[in-house]
């Protein structure tokens, strides 16, 4: 499947899988539940905001808790690497469970399994306030990651229902807001979390998701449409479409894989090839299951969806590692405070909201996938002239340079896969593309460790310019040597 044939309507006839125009109707010729006449205006603010503030938790969630892990590690006695497990146990859970949720979401309707993770989010609310121990708030954890895993492929999966029945095309200003609203909340998460945690102690973090969950619960009650019913299905039938080995495999293979790259200085090498063998193991099984997780068939064709997945991992690889690698060693080797260093940092995510709107508003796919690519080159050739005794002018158009890739290539490949997905494989791709961004961000860690070593120098900062530099020419290549991808999304 290319880029263009994946844009092309189908035909009236088409079902809720295609991207026919025309709602399916019931046995008596209505239109089918949650496929009534769309508002005038179906993709307005009353669609959309539940809908943007669902996939905005799981960001705000992830950030927030950099603040408080000094806090937590002081009332329940427990060390830096013990605490350090909140943050993980999320991005884990979060990397399995978005896709999962999104095939969930093919059984039982997108707008349930929104509502039930928001609950779930609820839930993590709760438990993580009344946590007597470390333990229990590790399970809060895993449940934010669980509960907010189903926002995002979700909210893929209703936009995409929404503007094919009402015959918008790629709607490219709602794909932007929901980059921007990752960026922005993935932003305002590290203060945010310092002010509730100076004011009110750590458990005011768990306790925001309260509010927040109760709100996205609300409105979308009030502003998105009821699915279609569910038919009705024996026990077998239903653990049989769920795919629960599938689901099993794929968890082992990505969380060995994601512990693996976590500490790529001291490798466990068994664990690679755990994660090696489970996905040779997933893939043979999803060939011959009736209804797999992950249709491999699907993707084994699709090579334009698999290079948007290989694009998206490499620019959460480079983002990361660029923008915390710079963090540290600023504070390391030119001696800055943290406050400093979120200063010097702050133009940084403006101009990628920025760029990130200018670009979905005129629906640009190729060109910012091509231009992330040589911004991210031109910030590595200038980390490469810096050094600790640089002025700060210098620092900032380094990092500027830096918004500039991550602005570029955050709406771009989020639509890019809009356009290679059918509506019924768009819940799960889209999971699939958040599990990349895992990968990409996992993975930095620990090239920031290979880079600087025990401490964070310039000698280490170069190396890992250099580093970066060949990320930002792979990146290049791997659009500009690919047709399928378009200079404009389709049906804007």
């Amino acid at each position: 499947m290319t880029a263009r044939d994946a844009a092309q309507p189908s035909s009236p006839s088409a079902d809720t899988g295609s991207r026919g125009l025309t709602p399916p109707r019931n046995a008596a010729g209505a239109p089918a539940a949650g496929h009534g006449n769309p508002p005038s205006n179906p993709l307005g603010w009353r669609f959309t905001a539940p809908l943007l503030l669902g996939s905005t938790l799981n960001p705000i969630n992830s950030s927030m808790m950099a603040t408080a892990l000094v806090g937590i590690g002081a009332d329940f006695r427990s060390s830096p690497g013990a605490t350090a497990g909140l943050i993980s146990v999320l991005y884990l859970c979060s990397a399995v469970a978005q896709p999962t949720m999104g095939k969930l979401s093919v059984l039982f309707g997108p707008r349930r399994v929104f509502l039930s993770g928001v609950a779930i989010l609820l839930l993590a609310g709760v438990v993580g306030v009344l946590a007597p121990n470390l333990g229990v708030l590790l399970i809060s954890r895993a449940l934010i990651g669980i509960g907010t895993s189903a926002c995002y492929p979700t909210a893929m999966a209703l936009v995409r229902r929404r503007a094919d029945e009402s015959g918008i095309g790629v709607p490219g200003r709602v794909l932007g807001n929901f980059s921007i609203a990752a960026q922005v909340t993935a932003v305002v998460g590290l203060p945010l979390g310092g002010v509730l945690a100076g004011a009110f102690g750590w458990r005011a973090l768990f306790a925001l998701n309260i509010p927040l969950a109760l709100l996205a619960f609300t409105f979308t009650l009030l502003g998105v449409a009821k699915d279609a019913p569910v038919h009705k299905q024996g026990l077998v039938s239903l653990l049989t479409m769920l795919d629960l080995p599938g689901i099993a495999l794929f968890a082992g293979a990505i969380v060995s894989l994601l512990v693996f790259l976590s500490a790529l200085t001291t490798p466990a090498w068994w664990l690679a090839v755990q994660a090696v063998v489970l996905a040779g193991v997933l893939l043979l099984r999803e060939r011959h299951a009736g209804s797999p997780l992950i249709d491999v068939r699907m993707l084994g064709r699709n090579g334009p969806l698999q290079r948007t997945y290989l694009r998206t991992i490499l620019a959460a690889l480079a983002t990361y590692a660029s923008m915390y690698g710079t963090s540290q060693w600023m504070e390391q080797s030119m001696g800055l405070n943290p406050a400093a260093v979120g200063l010097i940092l702050i133009p940084l995510s403006l101009l990628s909201i920025v760029v990130a709107r200018v670009v979905s508003s005129r629906a640009w796919v190729r060109w910012p996938l091509i231009l992330a690519g040589v911004a991210l080159t031109l910030s590595a050739g200038v980390m490469l002239l810096v050094n600790h005794r640089s002025g700060v002018g210098l620092l900032i158009g380094m990092t500027l340079l830096l918004g500039l890739t991550n602005g570029f290539s955050s709406f771009a490949n989020q639509a890019a896969l809009y356009l290679q997905t059918t509506a019924a494989e768009i819940a799960v791709a889209s999971g699939l593309l958040r599990t990349s961004m895992y990968l990409g961000a996992i993975g930095s860690s620990s090239l920031i460790g290979i880079a600087f070593g025990p401490s964070a120098t310039d000698a280490g900062f170069h190396t890992l310019a250099w580093i970066l530099v060949a990320i930002g020419a792979s990146m290049v290549l791997l659009t500009a040597c690919d047709r399928s991808v378009p200079a404009v999304a389709a049906e804007h």
